[in-house]
């Protein structure tokens, strides 16, 4: 990762090369941490994917329980005045509100339930109760939408897996 971060004439000059084998070298590291970075996120589906076939049952009553139950700490924050005079009043809990403001990349901490509020949050009103200008909640808004959709497509993959595998134990 280091020798990709290097500057390219940099680079060449300490290894005695020309500044296009040191490009070759470098797109060529990339394509080996990119190439990792997918093995590692293929890994972890899979292992979603098995972990999800042993608590099959247990995920669905869970899913089914955390529809029926309130979920208590989704109290509306009021935030005071903005500084356009309006009243900023947003869903997110304190904690949420929280993640948001102090996590470098808050959409992985949150759970998809939290980032589908975020991404429907008004961004004016998430702009006031973050205390950020507007364009910095649109692009917080715009990464939990991106998580958000991420998550569901790695769902479908695990349900399209979940019904191949099914459908080769019924075979003979």
């Amino acid at each position: 990762k280091v020798l990709i971060d290097v500057p390219r004439s940099d680079l060449a000059e300490e290894l005695a090369q020309s500044e296009t084998k040191i490009q070759v070298l470098q797109d060529t590291l990339q394509q080996v941490l990119d190439r990792r970075e997918e093995e590692r996120q293929s890994r972890q589906l899979l292992e979603l994917y098995l972990e999800a076939l042993k608590n099959e049952d247990s995920v669905l009553s869970k899913a089914a329980e955390s529809e029926t139950v309130p979920r208590k700490e989704m109290d509306v924050v009021d935030t005071g005045p903005s500084s356009t005079g309006i009243s900023a009043r947003t869903a997110l809990s304190d904690q949420t509100l929280a993640a948001l403001r102090e996590k470098p990349a808050p959409e992985l901490c949150l759970d998809s339930q939290r980032l589908e509020l975020v991404v429907k949050e008004d961004t004016q009103a998430l702009a006031a109760a973050l205390s950020w200008d507007k364009q910095k909640a649109e692009a917080l808004q715009q990464a939990c939408d991106q998580e958000l959709s991420k998550r569901l497509q790695q769902v479908q993959t695990l349900r399209s897996l979940r019904s191949t595998s099914r459908g080769k134990k019924t075979l003979p």
